[in-house]
């Protein structure tokens, strides 16, 4: 896109307010292998756009504080719950037990109770950029939508790529908000739920359309969320190619060049921005995408070009960075020795999203797998909306028609409306009980969910 062609991006988010300085997120760091965190879940005010609202927060935080740790490291959370509703925690994409007190979907925390958690994360866990939110079945789109989520951040191999390590470093959540004369988020109605609800203002860490600083010659890392409940962004920056380097299960063999990026909720990615434009400020956007429409409605406009943010220049590098060539290997997953496993997603009767005809049971195994084997499944979707597809615990890979497998780990990956996906994963390291489903959240509470045993 051209300078001229932003011309016709909306006005709305600067109309809201001035843009400011992206806001960093509270951090803590593991030491000595270990992280013991507090979290508590609860409301709280705060300002958005220049209107005082009510969301919900970890720590009075929107976004939450940002955790990071290492592989073989042990995170223990204290978690509060004070949002007068039962909640949880899902730890999501990352590779570690789904029983017990670690990422356990089925765990319920009643309104006013602790819990305590504790994650161990595997000495071999690859590094890459990890979230948690919330997952109560019935209630993850309101609580996700309201502003419950953080980010994780694994350190390892990819950070100590010298290059990387030189370049400044930013993390961005992009969450999508509706708010009401009174700065409350209203109810979801029948067909926001059906579609999949979507905010009108947008914001990066929960601000309107802030300023993300560059240096010119300078190298700057991105780590980008989608922690929208169903929204969609095809992110672009205005005549700087993005450099992507991970996507959710951490880093790519080779730096892959892209003008946009597809991020569907719940993906991740990070790439490197080069500053090497004339200084001044350049545009953030989300390019047109149309993820569908329901049944309940003929067809469904793709939204246009919104504004996002500002890449901002300031300051001089002490030297120019060159962005890697090669990043890490990555594993191919072998081919499986069993029959490929089926799963259909589509739209029910009565208000319901459903996989192979069934919606969601907490009392039912619907795929069985043993520890240790490698599987491919085939995500169908027969329906008119676009479905993103993620797999608690197991990252996977991609496969193409050709069979072969694409080198990188995913635990999202969108199933295009009336299209498929084939993804090879392999069961390793845990047994228990855990789930996979749609990660537009209200088709998640629909029933678009199923129960995954590995044993």
């Amino acid at each position: 896109m051209t300078r001229r062609s932003f011309a016709q991006v909306s006005g709305a988010a600067l109309a809201l307010g001035l843009a400011r300085r992206l806001r960093a997120s509270e951090k803590y760091s593991s030491f000595d292998g270990q992280l013991a965190i507090a979290l508590e879940a609860r409301a709280a005010y705060k300002t958005i756009g220049g209107q005082t609202v009510q969301v919900m927060t970890y720590n009075g935080l929107m976004p939450g504080p940002l955790i990071e740790l290492r592989s073989g490291d042990v995170l223990k959370v204290r978690f509060t719950n004070s949002l007068g509703e039962p909640t949880n925690l899902h730890f999501h994409g990352l590779h570690v037990s789904p029983g017990g007190n670690s990422d356990n979907p089925f765990t319920m925390v009643e309104s006013g109770a602790t819990a305590d958690y504790e994650i161990r994360i595997p000495s071999d866990h690859l590094s890459g950029t990890f979230w948690y939110h919330p997952h109560l079945h019935g209630s993850t789109a309101k609580q996700v939508f309201s502003g419950l989520s953080g980010l994780i951040v694994i350190r390892g191999q990819l950070d100590a790529i010298p290059e990387i390590a030189e370049a400044a470093e930013t993390s961005l959540i992009l969450k999508d908000f509706t708010f009401d004369g009174s700065g409350s988020i209203p109810q979801a109605s029948l067909m926001e739920r059906m579609q999949g609800r979507e905010g009108r203002i947008l914001t990066l860490n929960g601000e309107v359309s802030p300023m993300i600083a560059i240096q010119q010659a300078g190298l700057l890392r991105c780590r980008v969320l989608n922690a929208s409940a169903s929204r969609y962004y095809r992110l672009h920056v205005e005549e700087h190619p993005m450099g992507l380097i991970a996507t959710d299960g951490g880093a790519l063999p080779r730096l892959d060049w892209r003008e946009d990026i597809l991020l569907v909720p719940g993906q991740r990615v990070e790439f490197l921005i080069q500053g090497n434009r004339n200084p001044g400020a350049y545009r953030i956007v989300s390019l047109p995408y149309n993820r569908g429409a329901t049944g309940m409605r003929v067809g469904r406009e793709a939204n246009g070009t919104l504004l996002l943010g500002q890449l901002t220049y300031s300051g001089l590098a002490e030297r120019v960075v060159p962005a890697p060539d090669r990043l890490l290997d990555v594993e191919f997953l072998p081919h499986p020795n069993r029959p490929n496993r089926i799963f259909q997603l589509s739209q029910g009767m009565m208000m319901s999203f459903d996989i192979n005809g069934r919606t969601f049971d907490a009392n039912r195994i619907d795929t069985a797998v043993q520890l240790g084997t490698v599987e491919d499944w085939d995500l169908v979707n027969s329906g008119q909306m676009d479905h993103p597809f993620h797999v608690h615990t197991n990252p996977f890979q991609l496969v193409s028609s050709d069979g072969l497998t694409e080198p990188a780990w995913r635990d999202v990956v969108n199933v295009p409306r009336r299209g498929r996906q084939r993804i090879r994963t392999r069961f390793s390291d845990f047994i228990g009980k855990t789930v996979y489903h749609c990660h537009i959240l209200d088709h998640e509470d629909l029933g678009m969910m199923g129960t995954l045993s590995v044993g």
